[in-house]
């Protein structure tokens, strides 16, 4: 029986639509109350007048929440049968079960109220067209919304607080196990624990993830992978950068418990991403809480690493072969702001520049461009440093290392081949132990050993011609002491020009792997940042001063103004100011020292002196070529061509340094037929 004054016949002859939804599977699966409770609505719809075949139920939303009209299926038709003014009232269990969200809630409502669609909950019957209606349903509106932001709210501070005892449970990466008491351990295969410790080995050495991942692809060497589907929990896969960086980014191998490393990029829960945060922005970070592979510390300097490889060169790049080119670094100089290779230019001077900028948007300015001398010099410098007696000692201990740490490797390789020989037994005993009459088990059993058997045959044959061409890193005694004879003497035969160009570029590539540059303070900085990249990759890096355009784009270029002008008034000379300038750390725009020419300009600048002319304006008794010019109407380019040409010949005046032709009427007419091509010689 209609209980209710706003239920018009008009609604009767419409449908009643009832809509259930519950916000999760779980709640779907384990809520069995709140379901029956909201199918229960059929029976309020039949007391509201409407009859059995008139009544819809529309659950398709169950599992979805409400926060969001995205994925609800169930509620997008809901919307459309209203807005075909279908539908004469929309029944659900309380507002919250049809928007979580204000702005859709009203938007609902706005429709409802245009379609003359009532709204009905366990409590009653509401018009959404009267103003009493939409202010109840949007009072219970916006209480569904603060009670869901309440929820999170209490559900999140209650997860913050047990993340701050470091009892909140996360899932642990591959290398640890959690026993039942709750207590963290490392992964009982010495094999896993090895691995790990040689990829934090490896980067430590190699500073580069892209390199580890060579350095193990190449030995054949797997990383471990967490993998529920085994019963040791580790599966071991080929490396890449992803599964190399997840060991060196996480900080529970330091030992830590970290919470809120990451944080949501997108508001739509179907679409969350996730991008991580800063170390200071944790929410969460409580050290020495596992068993670590590493410190704490070494894990902050691995990270400070990985950020700064980010600006590092492309490594993807050919060196080319070495060329008669000026240029000692041409091949292996790498611009520093934006990592690609840069070229050679030898219009005007040497210099290296990077245009790969122009390339991908043509009309672009080039990233940058470098001297090319003063950092020829500096890396020659180091070379010849390196090439010491003291450096060679040096480079035979590290190599000497590299011997320990192919050690280190080969250990690796024989307790993977370990583990692929008891792969190979346990599917062998899985095999056997089926029966022969169950073929489609034993077939699958068979294929599996006879996979296992195919990667330990490569393995072992790998790991065979290894063993064959096994290398020794460690210099040979006698090559050590060829070095030492030899090395002291290259900076001597390399300034006395017994190096050609080719010689010399051969001898910087078998020493140095790559050289990045980039200026400090814009294209125009008058400081340039190198860093050499050592084989072996050790590196060595310092900044220096470079010659620039422009005297402001000196970095104390004001400084230096200042100072001119303060010396000049206690009287020093050009050449004394110059010198004591330099003493001081200043230095001219293209040169490494202050010149004469340099203070001189800055004096004319700052005004301390006024330029005086250096040619008069009149001799007398005589017309220089400006007053010749004047007078006959003829350019002043005339008379230095006849005069280059030998058709006007004339003498310079050495006290003045002007040519002075004699003040006379004849001078005039004479000029004036050799303009006219009338004479075809003149002599003064």
């Amino acid at each position: 029986m209609n209980s209710s004054d706003l239920i018009q016949p008009r609604h009767l002859s419409r449908r009643a639509i009832v809509y259930v939804r519950q916000s999760t599977p779980q709640q779907v699966a384990a809520h069995q109350e709140s379901q029956q409770l909201q199918y229960a609505l059929w029976d309020r719809a039949i007391q509201l007048g409407w009859h059995e075949q008139d009544i819809e139920i529309v659950d398709a939303d169950l599992g979805h929440t409400a926060s969001t009209i995205e994925g609800r299926v169930g509620f997008q038709h809901l919307v459309s049968e209203v807005a075909l003014k279908k539908v004469g009232v929309v029944i659900a269990y309380d507002a919250t079960r049809l928007a979580r969200n204000c702005s859709d809630w009203y938007q609902l409502l706005d429709l409802c109220g245009h379609a003359d669609c009532l709204i009905a909950d366990r409590d009653g019957v509401y018009d959404p067209s009267s103003i009493n209606g939409r202010l109840l349903l949007g009072l219970k509106g916006q209480l569904s919304e603060m009670e869901l932001h309440t929820i999170r709210a209490r559900l999140l501070a209650g997860k913050l607080a047990k993340a701050e005892r470091g009892e909140l449970g996360l899932p642990l990466p591959v290398g640890y196990l959690k026993w039942d008491d709750g207590r963290v351990v490392k992964h009982p295969d010495r094999e896993v624990q090895d691995r790990i410790a040689l990829i934090f080995r490896l980067f430590l050495e190699k500073r580069s993830l892209g390199q580890v991942v060579r350095y193990l692809n190449a030995n054949g060497l797997q990383v471990p992978r967490r993998s529920y589907a085994r019963p040791d929990g580790v599966a071991w896969r080929r490396a890449d950068v992803s599964k190399v960086g997840a060991f060196i980014t996480n900080p529970i191998y330091a030992g830590a418990y970290v919470y809120g490393r990451r944080k949501k990029k997108t508001a739509e829960k179907s679409r969350a991403r996730y991008a991580p945060v800063p170390r200071s922005q944790w929410h969460v970070c409580l050290r020495d809480r596992h068993p670590a592979y590493i410190s704490w510390d070494t894990f902050v300097t691995m990270e400070a690493m990985l950020h700064d490889n980010y600006s590092e060169y492309d490594r993807n790049k050919t060196r080319g072969v070495p060329r008669e080119g000026a240029a000692l670094l041409h091949g292996i100089m790498y611009c520093g702001q934006c990592g690609h290779k840069m070229c050679v230019q030898y219009k005007g001077c040497t210099r290296y520049i990077c245009n790969r900028l122009a390339h991908v948007a043509p009309g672009d300015p080039v990233c940058q461009y470098l001297p090319a001398d003063p950092i020829d010099e500096r890396v020659v410098q180091w070379l010849f440093e390196a090439l010491s007696v003291a450096e060679i000692d040096v480079a035979q201990r590290s190599l000497q290392e590299a011997d320990e740490q192919h050690e280190v490797m080969l250990a690796s390789r024989r307790q993977q081949l370990t583990r692929l020989r008891y792969q190979a037994r346990l599917a062998e005993r899985q095999y056997e132990q089926t029966d022969p009459d169950n073929r489609l088990v034993a077939a699958e059993l068979e294929q599996r050993w006879e996979f296992a058997l195919r990667e330990l045959k490569a393995e072992e044959d790998r790991q065979a011609a290894d063993a064959a061409r096994a290398p020794c890193w460690a210099i040979p005694a006698d090559l050590v002491t060829a070095l030492k004879d030899v090395g002291p003497h290259i900076p001597d035969m390399w300034q006395q020009g017994l190096f050609t160009t080719k010689q010399k570029k051969k001898l910087l590539r078998s020493i140095v792997d790559k050289v990045v540059a980039y200026r400090i303070g814009g294209r125009e900085g008058a400081r340039v940042h190198v860093r050499v990249v050592w084989r072996g990759g050790a590196t060595t890096s310092d900044e220096m001063f470079v010659s620039v355009g422009k005297f402001s784009r000196l970095e104390r270029a004001h400084e230096m103004e200042q100072r001119v002008v303060k010396l000049s008034q206690q009287g020093r000379t050009i050449a004394e100011m110059a010198r004591q300038l330099t003493e001081e750390g200043f230095r001219s725009p293209q040169s490494a020292r202050v010149l004469p020419s340099t203070v001189v300009a800055i004096r004319f600048r700052t005004g301390v002196y006024q330029k005086r002319k250096s040619r008069p304006v009149h001799v007398s008794g005589h017309l220089t070529i400006t007053e010749l010019a004047r007078q006959l109407g003829i350019r002043r380019s005339w008379f230095l061509e006849k005069i280059r040409n030998g058709v006007l010949r004339v003498a310079k005046d050495a006290s003045t340094r002007c040519y002075l032709f004699p003040d006379k009427r004849g001078t005039l007419e004479n000029l004036r037929l050799l303009r006219d091509s009338k004479l075809n010689q003149l002599v003064y």
